[in-house]
């Protein structure tokens, strides 16, 4: 995500659907980022997804209700509600993952350096590759078969 803001060529863009609540703390350090959530309401221990988008993150994840809502098995989704609850109390003696974002945002150093700038010569043929399709005018054929060439490259076959 940072290295998408910091993208000075594009500013893309870019839809996160995703549970990582540090992800949230992001707003507040980068000035382009927005946090969106879908509202719930909890009704007798169900949640009910309401389809309404709000402003802001959420404050919970609720992969599990919706593993439940998908039908899977009640075993999974009963050890997967363990595991949360050890993940919970684990999470609120420790305080936010890694540096907080107030840091990362003060300290980041600038684009990531691109992969095409490797001096590695499969890495330049594969760049070369990739450069020279036309992905506007490419049948899915095409595609695939300039992806089996790209393949090709790397393994070195």
């Amino acid at each position: 995500m940072e290295y998408l803001h910091e993208n000075a060529k594009g500013h893309p863009r870019t839809l996160f659907a995703t549970h990582y609540h540090e992800l949230n703390e992001m707003e507040k350090n980068f000035p382009r980022i927005k946090n969106y959530n879908v509202s719930v309401k909890e009704v007798d221990g169900k949640v009910i997804f309401l389809r309404k988008l709000e402003k802001g993150g959420s404050e919970h994840s609720f992969g599990i209700h919706v593993a439940e809502i998908a039908g899977m098995p009640r075993s999974i989704v009963k050890r997967a509600n363990v595991i949360l609850k050890q993940l919970e109390a684990d999470n609120a003696s420790v305080g936010t993952v890694g540096k907080p974002t107030a840091e990362i945002a003060a300290s980041r150093e600038g684009m990531q350096l691109s992969f095409f700038q490797l001096d590695d010569p499969v890495l330049c043929q594969v760049r070369d590759e990739i450069l020279g399709i036309d992905v506007n005018n490419l049948t899915p054929l095409e595609a695939l078969n300039k992806l089996n060439d790209i393949k090709k490259i790397v393994s070195g076959k």
